[in-house]
């Protein structure tokens, strides 16, 4: 059995326990399609496919991974949440810093193994609702060049929409999380406010800021939320 077309957290898990194909295959699949689509400004910064792939080889070294919720599940993240090692532009190049330590959520969803495979474009720091403000380039809905992706989490719903990882993280302040669902026609779970720890996240308006999350389906959306919520006493919200 072939890799699916549509990367559902559910197909990828009941796919793994059959060994109709493994985390291996399903990572050298996604890059290839990341390879193919070359008309998206989709990412800012893009794990190396080596780098990713050392990040499956102790997933598939270690027996008791496979029973992690999210294990061999690609994703992405917007580039305004934090990622160890990796540069936080939130779109200004001039603002970008490498962060020292990764988001709260971002480490949740890699105890549960999740693959990060990058990091996505976005309206610049958060601010718009179309998707087009980001001197990386304007993403388009995923249904024509002509229509606009919505925003500012762009690169996050696009690189779900167009196939290419299972679920993102956004943020959503005022419809940055649920607009580009929308137009590309996703789901966009909004949590409430500190369901989900924004320690690690560049504020647009901290009192309202929330992280959220771009799926398949809304199956695929709670598997992520249960993963993800929970308590942060670095989060005052």
């Amino acid at each position: 059995m072939s890799v699916p077309s549509a990367l559902r957290i559910g197909a990828l898990v009941e796919g793994y326990r059959a060994g109709a194909f493994t985390p291996g295959e399903v990572v050298r699949d996604v890059y290839a399609r990341i390879a193919a689509v070359r008309d998206q400004p989709i990412w800012i910064h893009m794990i190396s496919r080596d780098a990713a792939m050392a990040r499956v080889a102790e997933l598939e070294a270690d027996a008791a991974a496979r029973a992690l919720p999210l294990y061999g599940v690609p994703f992405a993240v917007k580039d305004n949440i934090d990622v160890a090692g990796l540069a936080t532009t939130a779109g200004c190049p001039a603002y970008s810093r490498v962060a020292g330590e990764s988001a709260t959520v971002v480490n949740r969803l890699l105890a549960a193994g999740a693959i990060l495979i990058g990091k996505t474009n976005l309206d610049q720091f958060a601010t718009g609702l179309v998707g087009v403000r980001s001197p990386y380039g304007a993403c388009s809905s995923v249904f024509g060049s002509e229509y606009i992706s919505g925003g500012s989490s762009s690169g996050s719903a696009v690189a779900v929409a167009a196939g290419l990882v299972s679920f993102s993280l956004g943020t959503d302040t005022a419809g940055s999380g649920r607009v580009p669902a929308a137009f590309n026609n996703l789901f966009g779970a909004k949590p409430t406010r500190g369901l989900i720890s924004a320690a690690g996240v560049v504020p647009a308006c901290r009192s309202l800021d929330c992280v959220s999350i771009f799926a398949l389906d809304a199956g695929d959306a709670a598997a992520v939320m249960q993963v993800a919520e929970g308590y942060d006493p670095a989060d005052p919200y």
